[in-house]
């Protein structure tokens, strides 16, 4: 009987708490992509990095961050929708390792008549994991906001159906 008793008070305590651990998940996911964002953006290898496709990445972080805030908001909250943008913005992290960091590292320029590798594979690794990271903490931010949701919504129709038949 206690183990049905505390599944219920846990069910409730939903009615009456935030999701942090969603929340702060997200907020960690943020504070990966501004290493990774620190890392890529000091690198400055000859004139490789002056070029469009460092301004879209610009861009995009700052979407990211933007986005992944009003998420960590959103799920705090017990909305759903936020939950799958999480998933959305975490496997975007993972498709952004193959563009321009896996670009970078395999690219080289001439300085001073020598071919230098633009990324090398200490910054690579890094920033791997940073997107890594990034990309997990958002996943498993999604999952549990929409697990948590799901069943805060059942518990609240449950209840709305047990008012409703004591009315009557």
């Amino acid at each position: 009987m206690t183990v049905n008793n505390d599944a219920l008070i846990k069910k409730d305590r939903l009615r009456f708490t935030k999701n942090k651990l969603s929340s702060s998940l997200t907020l960690l996911a943020i504070v990966f992509n501004a290493l990774y964002f620190v890392c890529i953006y000091k690198s400055d290898v000859g004139s490789y990095y002056y070029q469009y496709m460092i301004g879209i990445s610009v861009v995009y972080n700052l979407l990211f961050m933007l986005i992944a805030f009003l998420s960590s908001e959103g799920v705090k909250s017990y909305k759903l929708n936020y939950s799958y943008v999480l998933v959305l913005l975490g496997l975007g992290q993972i498709i952004r390792i193959f563009i321009l960091p896996m670009d970078a590292a395999q690219a080289t320029v001439t300085l001073s008549g020598e071919e230098e590798v633009v990324m090398g594979s200490g910054q690579f690794t890094r920033i791997c994991v940073y997107l890594i990271a990034s990309a997990a903490l958002c996943i498993i931010a999604g999952i549990i906001a929409f697990f948590k949701t799901r069943t805060l919504a059942a518990y609240q129709a449950e209840l709305d159906r047990k008012n409703i038949s004591a009315q009557q």
